[in-house]
């Protein structure tokens, strides 16, 4: 960056500053707190959620789909990881990195989910050490022949039940090396596709079975509580489970907290006129902490680029007003294979990353004191306000002092990677 262009983004900052002090926020402290919160990438925007196994014919995705076909896809894991170095450089804060259970590397060798190791994680673990970053781990329950019924842990078949535990069992277990070996608690999160497309005859048969067979993967003698940080996630409806999803939000909330567990927000998981902000504060009551998945639904669980919307930015408003950022692990989750994956992966980071800082930003001490003494239309009008400050000066400082491109400028790396990596990819 030229002087001119640097000079300019410090005098804007003083000016950005001096405004928002006058509200009682501290900018520098802001940034600082931002710049902190880990933000879990997930691995599967590399590849468009295709994992690295021995492609089978005759199995079912799952209710797992990503649309386009834009040049560059990575397709092996050394691509991914190579991919991945980049995003990490463009990134401003704190990052981890989520793995799904079929982007293990099992060399030429076929190893059936319910017998991975750590040793098939081995090259995602050196590359996270190189980077000093955490993992985060998830069984991948769909796309295997053991899932095309559309029933996995749920599942009348005791055989396709006990593979599936066994699997959980399994992931388990290597979450905990990971947590060992980077000296970072391992957030595995359990979702599965269960459900039917219609109206099914038996609603209860699948959940007691789902119960049963979750309380199985918890009872490992050799994985501890809090060896590793387990979640479940819920959802409304998916590909497949129009009508009837056996993991439900009521489901795995009174499940989460009656395991002592975590339960997992996905913001496309819910009815679009739902405020998933305003269950943090509900949840939070009774869960120590919450797994949050940043995604972006339009009409329905489509896993859209995150971006800036009032959902992401409410969301992080209502954590910081509860003070409850300590409380909460943030990961993304969407996947668009019908642009550039690498400017997908920033986009949806940074995105996340100013919503934190705009919820750092928030007047919440002037809001409060307006709310405490009934002039709600001056704790309204300060809401209002907050919109149009000029927070944008502070996030380009927030990027330059974590050493990364302010704005947009990251754009060229981008491009130069394109057209020196990405193109030559057939």
């Amino acid at each position: 960056m030229s002087s001119t262009p640097r000079q300019n983004l410090t005098t804007a900052y003083r000016l950005a500053r001096a405004a928002y002090a006058e509200h009682g926020v501290d900018t520098d402290a802001a940034i600082k707190r931002a710049l902190a919160v880990p933000i879990s990438l997930h691995c599967w925007q590399a590849d468009d959620v295709r994992g690295l196994e021995t492609p089978k014919e005759g199995v079912a995705g799952g209710g797992i789909l990503s649309t386009g076909g834009y040049p560059g896809r990575a397709r092996n894991g050394d691509e991914m990881r190579r991919d991945l170095d980049l995003v990490l450089k463009l990134l401003p804060g704190k990052q981890r990195l989520n793995l799904h259970a079929f982007y293990a590397e099992t060399g030429k060798k076929a190893v059936d989910r319910d017998a991975i190791t750590p040793a098939h994680f081995a090259n995602w673990l050196d590359w996270a050490k190189s980077h000093r970053i955490g993992l985060d781990f998830n069984p991948t329950y769909f796309a295997h022949e053991m899932a095309n019924s559309g029933f996995t842990l749920s599942s009348a078949d005791k055989k396709v039940r006990q593979f599936w535990i066994n699997h959980g069992r399994a992931c388990r277990r290597i979450a905990k090396h990971f947590s060992q070996q980077l000296g970072s608690p391992c957030v595995i999160n359990h979702w599965i596709p269960d459900g039917t497309k219609d109206q099914p005859a038996d609603r209860w048969g699948p959940r007691a079975r789902l119960v049963d067979s979750l309380d199985a993967i918890l009872d490992d003698p050799k994985v501890r509580f809090g060896d590793c940080l387990d979640a479940v996630e819920g959802k409304l409806f998916g590909l497949g489970s129009e009508e009837y999803v056996v993991g439900s939000h009521e489901f795995y909330y009174s499940y989460a907290q009656s395991r002592m567990i975590m339960p997992c927000l996905d913001l496309g998981h819910y009815h679009p006129t739902e405020s998933v902000a305003d269950k943090v504060s509900a949840l939070l009551q009774f869960h120590p902490h919450l797994l949050l998945h940043t995604s972006r639904p339009v009409r329905w669980d489509s896993d859209h680029v995150v971006i800036l919307d009032d959902a992401v930015r409410a969301l992080f408003t209502e954590i910081v007003r509860g003070g409850a950022l300590g409380r909460v692990f943030v990961a993304l989750d969407f996947f668009d294979a019908s642009i550039n994956r690498i400017a997908a992966y920033v986009v949806g980071a940074r995105a996340t990353r100013q919503a934190i800082l705009l919820g750092l930003l928030d007047p919440s001490k002037l809001l409060k004191a307006a709310d405490a003494g009934g002039r709600g239309h001056e704790r309204l009008a300060l809401m209002e306000q907050a919109k149009a400050m000029p927070w944008g000066a502070v996030w380009d400082m927030l990027c330059v002092r974590a050493g990364t491109p302010p704005a947009a400028a990251w754009l060229d790396d981008v491009a130069r990677y394109e057209e020196k990596v990405l193109r030559k990819r057939s």
